[in-house]
């Protein structure tokens, strides 16, 4: 697998997973002080739930993963990202509800 010249600033398995994954990685960047983050991890957990097997979820703690942050430029969370071959197809930043991010999801995967 050829990868990008930035590839190497990613910790080796983040990178390795949204990269070899088969399945499309949900990934939740948060911290655990945030509130908003906080409203949005129970709506990840249904989502991770209804679409097992469809789709795996990661959450990445932004405080303590800051290269990872940094790399996709998020500023604001909660950012919801969602990978497929690799490559974000999906970036949503805020508390959305679950229907609202569910259909987000699906349109970006097509489905």
């Amino acid at each position: 697998m050829e990868k990008s010249p930035s590839s190497s600033t990613l910790p080796k398995s983040f990178f390795a997973l949204v990269q070899e994954s088969e399945l499309p990685v949900l990934v939740d960047f948060y911290a655990d002080w945030c509130q908003p983050c906080k409203m949005v991890s129970p709506v990840v957990a249904r989502i991770a739930k209804d679409l097992k097997g469809k789709i795996l979820t990661v959450k990445i703690n932004v405080d303590q993963k800051p290269q990872v942050s940094g790399h996709f430029n998020i500023s604001s969370i909660p950012t919801i990202m969602l990978f497929k071959g690799g490559k974000s197809v999906m970036r949503l930043q805020g508390a959305y509800p679950y229907d609202a991010m569910m259909q987000e999801i699906r349109k970006a995967l097509g489905t």
